[in-house]
C-alpha cells in the first residue's frame, strides 16, 4: 500500500448542501425553508428558552435564595503614597482627592503598609493595615478611625 492509495473510508465525507441555485438544483426556490411561517423568514429563530408562546420554564420555577448587595469598594492606598505628602501634617481622604492619589467617588479609604514613612503624620481613613499601623506608630504619627 503506498500513500496515493489511501482514500477516506466509504460516507464519511459528505457533499455540502447548496441551496439557492435554481430548482434542478432540488434544492431552490424555498431553499429548503418551507412554505410561510416563523423559520421560513429571514432572521428566523427565536431567543433561548422561548417555548413557542408556552411560559418559559425559567419564569415557571419558583425564585429561591438570597442574592447579597455588592460590596462597598475600599480604596487602597498605600504608605509609600502617602510619604510624597511631606507638607500635610493631616491626611484625609478629602486632602488625598484634592492631591489626585485617589480619584472619583470613594466609600472607604484602607491605608496600606507597602513603602515607607519618615515624617510623623494623623492619617483619616476607614481601615488600616496591621503593618501600615505599626510603621506610623513607630514614627510617631496618629492613626484615627472614620466611622461611617
Amino acid at each position: 500500500m503506498k500513500i496515493e492509495d489511501l482514500r477516506p473510508a466509504l460516507g464519511a465525507k459528505k457533499r455540502r448542501k447548496i441551496v439557492g441555485r435554481g430548482p434542478g438544483s432540488g434544492h431552490g426556490k424555498t431553499s429548503t425553508r418551507g412554505h410561510k411561517g416563523q423559520m421560513s423568514r429571514t432572521g428566523k429563530g427565536t431567543t433561548p428558552g422561548f417555548e413557542g408562546g408556552q411560559m418559559p420554564l425559567i419564569r415557571k420555577m419558583p425564585k429561591r435564595g438570597f442574592n447579597k448587595l455588592p460590596k462597598k469598594g475600599f480604596h487602597i492606598v498605600n504608605l509609600g503614597d502617602l510619604a510624597t505628602l511631606k507638607k500635610e501634617t493631616s491626611i484625609t481622604p478629602e486632602v488625598l482627592k484634592e492631591k489626585g492619589i485617589i480619584n472619583g467617588r470613594v466609600a472607604f479609604l484602607k491605608v496600606l503598609g507597602g513603602g515607607e514613612i519618615s515624617v510623623p503624620v494623623n492619617i483619616k481613613a476607614h481601615a488600616f493595615s496591621k503593618t501600615a499601623l505599626e510603621k506610623v506608630k513607630g514614627v510617631g504619627g496618629k492613626c484615627e478611625l472614620i466611622k461611617s
